[in-house]
């Protein structure tokens, strides 16, 4: 997803000198003579100085600066100027690929089970990984970072997620889940990582791709979720993979096979549910659209952050990587906090703190020291509601949509992705407006959740009603906000206690 920040980098350039021998950047004579300057005192990057009629002109070769970058299809395929649109539409198509998937292979998932969907597209993630390194043009380039997008992040990581939330219980679903964006930080620095070390850009791309590897060998470790087997009636299937954790695990528990596989599962009936059903309730209509705004606004302030790193000062790798280290510690802390103060509290103050970062720094000097902590911090703070929702949704929506709920925040999250790159290019007109933008959506969400019920502790929702009645009344203005917790916290330890015994 963030392959193109290193693969597609657009280093600092200026105009090819006519007459000029070599290419470097920094060392031809007389620049001044034939580089007008701007208004700020740097140089045009897109233009030079007729010596004849002593105006500009646009110029059609440019020398980069290879401090950093000695390869890229931005270099190759020149992303500079009035092409570099083509730069931000590359990275657009990767998350137009990943709504599509999230359509698409969303409601597969929550029809043919999470494992097979999850292990085919990590296979076809592998090929199309590696196979966009050998694009031989611009357009073959963007056809496959859109294939790219749709087995990726909607294909893998969605279903992957969700089967990781359903094969745990209630008290162990915040460390699961944090744990699971925490391998996304890992994978940010790699990136960084990867990019600092390789400076061919088909090899580095080759290198990227080749990590979904270590996703084959789920077609044989991986079960399918026994939420969604037993959902879908497949009681005997889930009873199976129940029994294999009692033994992997060494729980001394038996189960009457016989007496569960003959009860008729929660959603019996022949429900078939899918997206549209997420709207057809008016509690549920309401919970999805205001989810789905939470992941359009924390995608746009993260990938905003993330993407955006080239208007940083310093080295752009070490500043890569530091973006993807500091999620760590917001992960940790999440995971200690939103067991304490819950989903609802987190999500929102975050998402509005990190909104007023974006305000800040946008209005200090961009690249300043100071401006640089703010994006910093602003990314750890987003980083962390960003986690958090992937929870969230998981613990609003019944089993039965579940993956369609995730699917659908996926495509909202991808619209803002896929806009992000171009909204960026809004700092043509104004460097403050990019920024401003983020703000703005940020903070009107972060005020929006606050109308979502808590999910902390509660069983997650299996059938359409349930969904349905779940949280009636619950909103932030009916609830004190730590007590409230508190009493369901103190309440859930209170019902678990017989079990214990």
């Amino acid at each position: 997803m963030l392959s193109l920040v290193t693969v597609a980098a657009v280093p600092d350039h200026r105009c090819k000198i006519p007459g000029e021998n070599g290419s470097s950047f920094h060392n031809a004579t007389s620049i001044a003579d034939y580089i007008p300057m701007l208004p700020n005192g740097k140089m045009d990057s897109c233009a030079l100085i007729n010596s004849t009629s002593n105006s500009s002109y646009r110029c059609d070769q440019w020398v980069f600066d290879d401090t950093y970058y000695q390869s890229s299809t931005a270099m190759d395929w020149t992303f500079v100027c009035d092409r570099r649109w083509m730069g931000a539409v590359a990275q657009s198509m990767y998350m137009f690929g990943v709504f599509t998937g999230a359509v698409w292979l969303g409601n597969m998932a929550d029809k043919y089970g999470r494992k097979p969907i999850f292990c085919w597209s990590a296979l076809l993630q592998l090929i199309l990984g590696v196979g966009v390194a050998f694009a031989p043009n611009y357009y073959s380039f963007i056809i496959i970072r859109y294939l790219y997008g749709i087995v990726g992040s909607a294909g893998s990581y969605i279903p992957g997620f969700v089967l990781t939330m359903e094969l745990v219980g209630a008290s162990k679903r915040s460390m699961c889940g944090i744990s699971f964006q925490a391998a996304f930080a890992f994978g940010f620095m790699l990136v960084a990582g990867w990019g600092a070390l390789i400076k061919d850009r088909i090899l580095l791309q080759v290198v990227y791709g080749c990590h979904a590897l270590v996703l084959m060998g789920h077609f044989w470790l991986m079960d399918e979720s026994p939420r969604w087997l037993w959902a879908n009636g497949r009681t005997k299937e889930a009873v199976a993979i129940i029994q294999k954790a009692l033994k992997t695990n060494k729980i001394d528990k038996t189960i009457d096979v016989s007496k569960l596989a003959n009860e008729a599962p929660p959603s019996a009936g022949g429900e078939e549910a899918g997206m549209l059903d997420l709207f057809k309730t008016p509690r549920l209509r309401k919970m999805t659209l205001n989810i789905c705004l939470a992941w359009f606004a924390n995608s746009l302030v993260y990938y905003g952050l993330s993407l955006n790193t080239g208007s940083l000062k310093g080295n752009p790798y070490l500043i890569l990587f530091i973006m993807g280290m500091v999620e760590i510690p917001s992960y940790v802390i999440t995971v200690f906090a939103m067991d304490r103060l819950g989903r609802r509290f987190i999500t929102s103050t975050n998402m509005i703190l990190g909104g007023l970062c974006c305000i800040v720094a946008a209005n200090l000097t961009m690249g300043g020291s100071l401006s640089t902590w703010f994006v910093f911090i602003g990314k750890f703070l987003i980083a962390s509601s960003f986690a958090v929702v992937y929870n969230y949704s998981a613990e609003l929506f019944p089993t039965v949509i579940r993956n369609s709920a995730m699917g659908l925040g996926s495509m909202c999250a991808r619209t803002s992705g896929a806009l992000t790159p171009l909204i960026i290019l809004f700092d043509s007109f104004d460097p403050k407006l990019p920024s401003t933008i983020f703000a703005v959506i940020s903070l009107i969400s972060g005020l929006l959740t606050l109308f979502l019920p808590e999910t902390l502790n509660k069983d997650m929702p299996q059938t359409i009603e349930d969904g349905e009645n779940f949280g009636q009344g619950d909103t932030c203005f009916t609830s004190c906000l730590p007590t409230k917790v508190k009493e369901e916290r103190a309440k859930s330890l209170r019902e678990l206690e017989p079990l214990k015994t």
